[in-house]
This record gives C-alpha cells, sequence and structure tokens, in this order.
C-alpha cells in the first residue's frame, strides 16, 4: 500500500549499491546503518509469539472458527506454517512451554483429513532426533491418536503421515517401541505392506528394518505375522527404494539365530528366484545404473550369502566393486537415510554434548577459530545474504510498498 512502510525494491536498489562488487567495501555512515537496520527488524518475525497466535487458533473451537469463515485450508496453510517454526529444535521443544502441543495433537481428531494429516506432518517435524519433544508427544498421549490414523484412517495420505509420524516418534525411544508393540503395531505394518501405496509400503518397510536392528526378538512377532513372505514379494517391487527396504528386512530377519526367522526366510520358495532375477537384471544393467544400484548389488549378494551360505555370482562376475568403488562395506542401513535428517540430527547431538564435561580444556577446545573480514566486510556479506530474503518476495509477486525518501 502506497505511503506505508518499507518498498522492497528500494531496499535491493540499495544493497546492490553498497555491495555490486564494483568497489571496495566502505564504512556505512550512522544514517544508512541505521536505515538498513530498521528496514530487517521491520521485517522480523518474533516467531514465538506468531506461535502462540496460531496456539490460540488451535485451541478455538471448530465450530467457533467455522461460523467465522475459517476454512480447513486454512487450518492447513496454518499448520504449513508452523511446521517451518519448528523445524528449529528450540521452538520444536517450546511449543509445548506455550501450550501448543496438546491441541496440536487434537488436530489428528479433525474431522478433515487435510488437516488430519497435516497435523501429523508437524508432529514428524517436532520429534524428529528430538528426545525431550518425543517424551513431551508420548506423555501428552500423542502415540493413539497416530496408531489410530495409521491403521484405522479411511484417507490413505492421513495413515501415510501417521506412520511418519510414529517412526520419528519411536526412533531410539525404548518407551515409545514399547507401546507401539503393545499397540499392535506391527499389524498395522502387514497391511501398509499390503496396501496399494509405493510410498505407505516404504515407510512400513523402513521401519520394520529399524525394528528388527533394534531388538532381534521382534524377529520372532514379525515371522509370525507372515510378513517375511510379504517382503519377499517386495523384493521385486518396480520401485527401487521399495526392493532395497524389503531386502534390507530380509536381511535383517535371515540373520537372526535366535529363531526360526532366518530358516523361514531361506526356505521362501520365491525367495531365491526373486534373488537370481536380481542378479540378471543387475548384470544386464548400463555402466551409470550399476552405479546407482550400489546399495540393493550389495544387500542381494549378502542375503544371498547369509541364506545359502555361498556368495552370489554378483562377485564372480565383478560386479560387487565396480572401476572406482571402494571395496563393500557392511550392507547399508536404509533405514537410517530416511529418519536421520542431517541438521536435526547434528542440533540433537550437540544438545547431547551440554550434558558432557565442563572442564577449562573442554571449554578452550569447544571455543571456535574466528577466520575471515572485518566487521566492515562482514556487514557488506550481510547485505549481500539479504537480498536472498529480498528477491524471495519479488518474485512472489508480493505488493510492493513505498519507498524511503532518500532512496529515490
Amino acid at each position: 500500500m502506497a505511503g506505508d512502510g518499507l518498498k522492497w525494491d528500494g531496499l535491493l536498489k540499495w544493497s546492490l549499491s553498497h555491495a555490486d562488487g564494483t568497489r571496495p567495501p566502505r564504512n556505512l555512515s550512522e544514517e544508512d546503518r541505521k536505515w538498513f537496520m530498521e528496514a530487517m527488524q521491520a521485517q522480523t518475525v518474533d516467531v514465538v509469539k506468531r506461535m502462540k497466535e496460531i496456539t490460540l487458533v488451535m485451541k478455538t473451537p471448530e465450530d467457533v472458527l467455522e461460523a467465522q469463515g475459517v476454512k480447513p485450508e486454512d487450518i492447513v496453510e496454518m499448520l504449513d506454517e508452523l511446521q517451518e517454526h519448528v523445524e528449529s529444535i528450540d521452538m520444536a521443544n517450546d511449543l509445548h512451554s506455550i501450550g501448543g502441543l496438546v491441541p496440536l495433537l487434537g488436530y489428528l481428531k479433525n474431522s478433515d483429513s487435510g488437516i488430519r494429516a497435516k497435523a501429523a506432518d508437524v508432529v514428524t517435524t517436532i520429534v524428529q532426533n528430538n528426545p525431550h519433544s518425543q517424551q513431551l508427544v508420548m506423555e501428552a498421549s500423542g502415540l493413539e491418536p497416530l496408531m489410530s490414523n495409521f491403521t484405522s484412517d479411511s484417507d490413505l495420505t492421513v495413515r501415510t503421515k501417521a506412520l511418519g509420524a510414529i517412526s520419528s516418534l519411536i526412533r531410539n525411544n525404548k518407551a515409545g517401541i514399547a507401546a507401539f508393540r503393545l499397540a499392535n503395531g506391527y499389524a498395522g505394518l502387514r497391511d501398509a505392506l499390503g496396501s496399494d501405496s509405493v510410498r505407505f509400503q516404504r515407510k512400513a518397510l523402513n521401519l520394520i528394518q529399524y525394528l528388527l536392528k533394534e531388538n532381534n526378538l521382534d524377529c520372532n512377532i514379525v515371522t509370525e505375522l507372515g510378513l517375511p513372505r510379504l517382503m519377499v514379494h517386495l523384493a521385486s517391487c518396480d520401485d527401487s527404494n521399495v526392493r532395497e527396504a524389503a531386502l534390507g528386512g530380509l536381511l535383517e530377519l535371515a540373520r537372526d539365530r535366535t529363531s526360526g526367522s532366518s530358516t523361514v526366510v531361506a526356505e521362501e520358495d520365491k525367495l531365491k528366484q526373486i534373488l537370481q532375477n536380481r542378479i540378471e537384471e543387475i548384470s544386464s544393467m548400463s555402466a551409470e545404473d550399476l552405479g546407482a544400484a550400489r546399495e540393493e548389488r550389495q544387500l542381494v549378494d549378502s542375503l544371498w550369502n547369509t541364506c545359502y551360505n555361498e556368495p552370489s555370482s554378483l562377485r564372480e562376475k565383478g560386479l560387487m566393486v565396480l572401476p572406482g568403488e571402494e571395496a563393500p562395506q557392511p550392507p547399508p542401513d536404509v533405514a537410517g537415510k530416511i529418519f536421520e535428517p542431517p541438521l536435526r540430527a547434528w542440533a540433537a547431538s550437540k544438545q547431547l554434548q551440554k550434558g558432557g564435561s565442563n572442564s577449562a580444556e573442554d571449554e578452550k577446545q569447544a571455543k571456535p577459530l574466528l577466520l575471515g573480514p572485518g566487521p566492515v566486510a562482514v556487514l557488506t556479506e550481510l547485505i549481500l545474504l539479504q537480498q536472498v530474503f529480498i528477491l524471495k518476495p519479488l518474485l512472489m509477486g508480493l505488493p510492493s510498498m513505498a519507498t524511503y525518501h532518500h532512496l529515490e
């Protein structure tokens, strides 16, 4: 609107004029420095304040929101914004402090399937690699509505999103795994493997592989429920990610010597034929496709060796280690890649390190070595960085606001 606030293209011109690379950095005048800081602060969102506002909406009864003209799509958009805020592990933990976690979990029972799915998505972000938030969600009985949505919701997207949230909630969470087992979670995973959704199947297989790695006693449950047969069938799926996840789960079962699951896997009529078919198909791949199928090559060879006590013919054909590749490592953790995004994993590890030694030597080692340009150059770099945030709204077509007089 004319006459109000900041004009983004004016700030862009100002930034470019001070950091266009044609002139050396110069000292900013106090007036320019003050204007720049005020301009950026005017566009800074108070995240905690915004999360409190969202919490207030989530606490408002559904019928009241409807009477005020709020549509389900508006709630989904609001939850999408909340998800961006809780990507920060600190903001994720703060959501409970400001009273937002319980009403968010309440949205898992909302009458609108889009809201139920999005709420599960937000829960996934909150608990991922975050033991504190995992505990808070468990204490708030958050697993129960997730399990209900996962096993019995009429909307497949809601079921898939709920499974993703459960996977993140119980990872490295012994209480969560025990609760999942008691809630007959493996029966839900069996149903997921029998669905027509590749994404749903993949999420279920990744969780199965993780759970079997955590506790080989679960191999008995998986075997009794008939999951090996379903996993063998999925090992020939057209989707490479489903194939790899199925092979990884079968390998965990085949390695278990404490129960009869290894024998069950080895005696599966179709398994040997499927592995032979995979070997033939891998053998006929181009060099590029062979490179992309490295994990599958390792899994097929390891599963064949474990089940039949002999190396697969991939070794005889020289397809286990291609030119430029390193020697085969232990079979890949297919599920681990799904559950542990690097930034959240790093943030969680940093939190755990806070409880470590506080000796003077540790403090000294923890201090970062600062290398780089002086304050003026740093400010110039800051200006360049701000251009990213300036260009984005411009590209999105946001309405421009009036420029400051001294930019004209």
